[in-house]
């Protein structure tokens, strides 16, 4: 007779654990600020000015589950929204279409990624840290150091409604970071690509071995990922209503530090879209909760930092659990059937 094994204390602890601590966080500000924090205008402020920060965490979290990292993010987000305002405000394009440009723009810059990453066989720091600087670059010649800002009769109405509003009383901003997570959790967790894409990050000799496309299921992570900063940058020129050069770099921090602290929970040891989004809402309601008790400006950072580092280090170790045996690795694919005449 057989049985499910019971999962360990540990694995309980390291599954539910960053769910819990957001709980925790929630009253402990409520009970600190009883006047300020449990309000739903704190809550509207949380899911409306964390949806731009999640979505670009999302977009982190695709290269990472190949064991790849995209450093271009922040300088991607920059250039796509000053691109969205550029189109708009400079050359008259009407915002739809301005919009999509951007989107299947933030794609090709995803593609031209992976190509450097597997086909240049650059490590992805270097590589991305590269492609990076050039898209800043292009920022910097696009706006010529300046911001675009419209003019007098400002931006049209529904395009900045595509971030003003709100769905079933929830803000819109929220409601595309819950549609983008589901998208991602069923190819991630459901679909055969995902389970590809796992099999990638943890041991690509053994997914080549399968048969699985190792360069071209990198090229598609970081395709992915292009696409959803894409997607940011639009809903960030629709937030801000101007094009800012240097404004991308500071989400940088804030997506790498969701995404790793986000493999530490849900499914530990891997990263996971449910993990990175429970992530978000940790540091939302911290960044919030201490903002709301007077800290300094350098608090935000210096706490991104801190989190950062403590990410990286549960990151690791539940990764290592994982691999000794004491969690549960992605199921491998079945082989791939041998061409027809092939020998052995």
């Amino acid at each position: 007779m057989t049985g499910r094994t019971p999962r360990p204390a540990g694995h309980l602890v390291g599954s539910y654990g960053l769910p819990a601590l957001t709980l925790l966080l929630v009253l402990v500000f409520s009970l600190a600020l009883p006047r300020t924090f449990p309000t739903l205008d704190t809550v509207d402020a949380i899911l409306s000015t964390q949806a731009i920060p999640a979505v670009l965490a999302l977009a982190a979290t695709v290269p990472v589950v190949t064991g790849a990292f995209d450093l271009s993010l922040g300088y991607g987000l920059g250039l796509a929204h000053v691109m969205v305002m550029k189109l708009i405000v400079d050359e008259g394009w009407p915002w739809p279409s301005a919009c999509l440009a951007v989107v299947v723009g933030g794609g090709v810059a995803g593609v031209l990624n992976g190509i450097v990453v597997e086909f240049g066989r650059i490590d992805s720091f270097i590589a991305t840290l590269g492609t990076g600087s050039m898209m800043y670059a292009v920022t910097g010649w696009v706006t010529g150091g300046g911001r675009i800002v419209p003019g007098p009769g400002g931006l049209p109405p529904a395009f900045t409604d595509i971030y003003d509003s709100t769905f079933l009383g929830l803000p819109l901003p929220a409601c595309y970071v819950v549609a983008l997570a589901a998208v991602l959790w069923l190819v991630l967790e459901r679909l055969p690509l995902g389970r590809y894409l796992y099999v990638v990050g943890s041991n690509p000799r053994a997914a080549e071995l399968v048969g699985i496309r190792t360069r071209a299921c990198t090229v598609y992570a970081f395709t992915a990922a292009g696409l959803i900063v894409g997607l940011a940058g639009v809903l960030l020129a629709a937030q801000q209503q101007q094009g800012n050069p240097s404004v991308g770099l500071d989400y940088l921090l804030p997506a790498f530090t969701g995404a790793l602290l986000g493999s530490t929970a849900v499914r530990p040891g891997r990263p996971n879209v449910l993990g990175t989004v429970v992530a978000v809402a940790v540091l939302a309601v911290g960044l919030t909760g201490i903002g709301q008790l007077g800290a300094d400006f350098w608090t935000v950072p210096l706490f991104y930092g801190g989190t950062l580092l403590i990410a990286v280090g549960l990151s690791g170790y539940a990764a290592r659990r994982l691999r000794t045996g004491n969690g549960r690795p992605p199921d491998l694919p079945e082989p791939a059937e041998p061409a027809e005449g092939s020998s052995g």
